[in-house]
């Protein structure tokens, strides 16, 4: 199978070398890798300018600098990094965020995947962060969900859902996701291996605890439960920076929704995510009356079987 990789990248010259050097030593290399630069003030769009002289699969697209953060520019580097390859014959197109790092058989194992199971829309795997983080372990998303940083998609699947939504407050990667599954294709997170993270999700230009505030206010504006999100909030308690990160989860979610704020996604789609978290408190709860350790990773999963 054939795939191309797309990238935008804001600010990344202390980590994006080594996303670069990753993507470079794949066994499986892409037809095309554009990388967008999105107005960068460090030297990023000048490390992959090296890169791309070395390697002419390798595109450079330079953006103009803009004060803020807008999520809605993951979307806006992905359409435009498409357009560029219409030409282009694909089966897989890959979002690859540029402070990642894997081994040279991460593609390849990834496209079996894909060849191996035709309803496979979505793929990816779970991932590491500096500190001892583990996805499956510290994250309360699951197998059924492909995190942001590295997700895969077949190219039908990416079509039908319309691509990514240009949501300016985030969850760009989280409505993508979940839309592929509310139209009945496959989205699997693969434990059988691991890509690291090089700086926390969210803290690109903000600290962990702010970070938190905004997951939470994300929380309620992709239309979490209630329900749900108590517990995360409970589970998060237990997680560094401890207090101040559950209170500040909490404080996001109860933040936005006293504001009311604007919910960019359907009333369906509300309704299924909805669905989705309490078919895994259930599996979850199956599990400790059972005198299991709770599995976050595969308790949607293993509900679904029983």
């Amino acid at each position: 199978m054939k795939y191309i990789l797309i990238t935008a990248a804001r600010n990344e010259a202390a980590f994006i070398t080594g996303t670069l050097d990753s993507v470079t030593a794949q066994t499986r290399l892409p037809e095309r890798w554009v990388i967008i630069d999105d107005g960068s003030s460090d030297r990023t769009a000048e490390i992959v300018a090296e890169y791309a002289r070395k390697f002419p699969w390798i595109g450079l697209v330079r953006n103009p600098k803009r004060e803020g953060r807008n999520f809605a520019a993951k979307a806006d580097a992905v359409n435009a990094a498409l357009a560029q390859m219409a030409g282009l014959e694909f089966e897989v197109l890959g979002n690859l965020d540029a402070d990642t790092t894997f081994a040279p058989d991460y593609m390849e194992f990834l496209l079996r995947k894909f060849a191996a199971d035709a309803r496979l829309g979505v793929a990816g795997t779970p991932f590491t962060q500096d500190g001892g983080y583990d996805s499956t372990k510290d994250s309360f998303e699951g197998e059924n969900f492909v995190a942001g940083p590295i997700q895969l998609f077949r190219r039908e699947c990416f079509r039908d859902i319309g691509g990514y939504t240009a949501s300016p407050a985030g969850g760009v990667d989280w409505i993508a996701v979940m839309t592929a599954r509310l139209k009945g294709w496959t989205t699997r997170s693969f434990a059988d291996k691991r890509y690291h993270h090089h700086r926390l999700m969210g803290t690109a230009e903000r600290s962990p605890v702010a970070a938190l505030f905004s997951y939470g206010q994300k929380d309620y504006y992709l239309g979490g439960s209630p329900v749900w999100q108590l517990f995360r909030v409970t589970y998060r308690l237990a997680k560094k920076p401890f207090l101040a990160g559950g209170l500040a989860l909490l404080g996001g979610y109860v933040w936005a929704a006293v504001k009311r704020v604007p919910r960019p996604i359907s009333p369906e789609l509300v309704q299924f995510n909805r669905a989705e978290q309490m078919k895994k408190l259930k599996g979850i709860f199956r599990s400790l009356l059972h005198l299991k350790k709770a599995d976050n990773f595969s308790a949607t999963t293993k509900h679904e079987t029983l």
